[in-house]
């Protein structure tokens, strides 16, 4: 777990690395010495408008330190999610942004293991790979199956693909950083 500072600062990391990006300027946050900022671990950048999803990315393991990570995530999820534009100046005064800090991966066989609201599902069959993460079913009020089958969508796959005996489950936990309005 985090600690409260530093998830402020990797929420300030992540808003300056949006922001620089999207005014042509360059940036590579600085160099920080707290040891939670510098370990090795995937996260996801998620940005919301209006309450509305704007953009989201992330890695599940990222051989840069996690500020390194924040900063790139939060670029790629202002730039290059394929289901929305780039970022525009315009925008950058009604943003916000969620930060998913991630446990590893850890695949399952039983999917009574998975405990909605508090973990996520990454679902891999043949070439198709789904990821949805733990606060996605908390938000729709899903139920674990239905939290599987909308992994399955994401994936390209039939809903009901997650019950074939050639798809890979694997869970992990989060911890949620939001801005604070």
């Amino acid at each position: 777990m985090l600690s409260e500072k530093d998830a402020s600062t990797l929420l300030a990391i992540a808003r300056d690395a949006i922001i620089s990006i999207v005014e042509k300027r360059d940036h590579l946050p600085l160099p920080r010495e707290e040891k939670a900022l510098n370990e090795r671990s995937g996260c996801f950048v998620t940005l919301k408008q209006n309450d509305k999803l704007r953009g989201c990315i992330g890695n599940f393991q990222s051989e840069r330190p996690l500020y390194m990570e924040v900063a790139e995530m939060a670029v790629a999820s202002a730039t290059k999610d394929p289901r929305f534009p780039p970022m525009e100046k315009a925008e950058l005064d009604n943003f916000s942004l969620e930060l998913s800090i991630l446990s590893p991966l850890e695949k399952i066989d039983d999917v009574e293991q998975i405990e909605v609201g508090t973990h996520g599902i990454y679902l891999e069959k043949n070439f198709s790979r789904g990821v949805l993460l733990p606060q996605v079913a908390a938000q729709y009020g899903w139920d674990r199956v239905t939290f599987l089958q909308q992994t399955c969508q994401k994936a390209g796959l039939m809903p009901d693909a997650w019950q074939e005996t050639d798809a890979d489950i694997y869970i992990f936990s989060a911890q949620i950083i939001k801005e604070q309005n």
